[in-house]
């Protein structure tokens, strides 16, 4: 397997998000359509195909669902995560108790075309920002309350880098931590009192003005908000390798290209995974 290739999230993580869907979707008394129409030992053959062009994420989440339902189903995965599609292409091909591919379908659709296109909307910046500049494009935790680490990987899978995931594995200090401390100064101060030698330190700053308080005490990276194409160019001039720099701020596809261009390390982009739109992929009998 190539250094970056794409690795699968482990299973412990997956299954607790997949089996919540389940028991959401079976409520009290399970799939009382399914049950009462198709008989027990029916047997099916089906696969899930794409109906637009796409990156996909969420194969193995899919997986899981179905085999939750019942172990005997068979599940090839034909498309992996981090796999372009075209319409028509097949992504997943099943085989065994009719029953179980029914009763699963939802649920792991509504994933695989949810995770799907977090992909492809990285994706979509990643190839806009790469004629420009070295930057890579990062997530953020603007996540679906419950599916934060199956989004960061669906980022990965769309070319895209992971910022932190949660509130304990760094410190970035924004404009109303910097307020309530009295500044950016003390509050890199406070901040490097009370965390690990191992902890990296990242501060928003607004202005170029703020970027030189924030340099002055030696913060790890700093997180420029923002800030016009110009401006950062600026910005990262100043800063000249002291620091990593991250531009965020209303970034699309149409602007990704001239925000790389200004030499920055990162770009973060909020929507990526709070608001991309889902890829439309659908389940056929074979």
């Amino acid at each position: 397997m190539p250094d970056d290739a794409l690795l699968p999230l482990p299973r412990l993580l997956v299954e607790p998000v997949v089996r919540a869907a389940l028991l959401e979707d079976l409520g009290r008394a399970g799939d009382i359509t399914t049950d009462a129409i198709v008989p027990a030992g029916e047997r099916m053959e089906a696969v899930i195909a794409s109906r637009q062009e796409g990156v996909i994420a969420g194969t193995d989440a899919a997986a899981i669902a179905f085999a939750l339902v019942d172990p005997s189903l068979s599940v090839a995965i034909e498309r992996g995560d981090g796999a372009r599609v075209a319409p028509g292409d097949t992504v997943i091909r099943l085989s065994g108790p009719a029953r179980a591919v029914l009763t699963a379908e939802r649920v792991a659709l509504n994933l695989l075309c949810r995770l799907s296109g977090v992909a492809t909307a990285t994706a979509s910046l990643v190839e806009a920002a790469r004629p420009h500049g070295r930057a890579r494009i990062v997530c953020t935790r603007k996540t679906t309350p419950g599916l934060r680490a199956l989004e960061k990987h669906a980022v990965r899978a769309g070319g895209g880098s992971n910022h932190r995931f949660g509130l304990d594995d760094a410190v970035l200090i924004k404009d109303n931590h910097v307020a309530v401390a009295g500044g950016i100064v003390p509050a890199i101060e406070r901040a490097r009192a009370r965390t690990g030698h191992l902890v990296k330190i990242e501060v928003e700053v607004d202005t170029l003005a703020q970027l030189e308080e924030a340099l002055s005490v030696g913060a790890d990276a700093v997180l420029l908000d923002n800030m016009s194409p110009e401006t950062l160019r600026e910005a990262v001039r100043m800063v000249d390798g002291r620091a990593l720099t991250e531009a965020s701020g209303r970034i699309n596809r149409d602007t990704v290209g001239a925000v790389a261009a200004s030499g920055v390390d990162l770009i973060s982009v909020g929507w990526i995974t709070h608001s991309s739109a889902i890829i439309d992929l659908g389940l056929d009998a074979a």
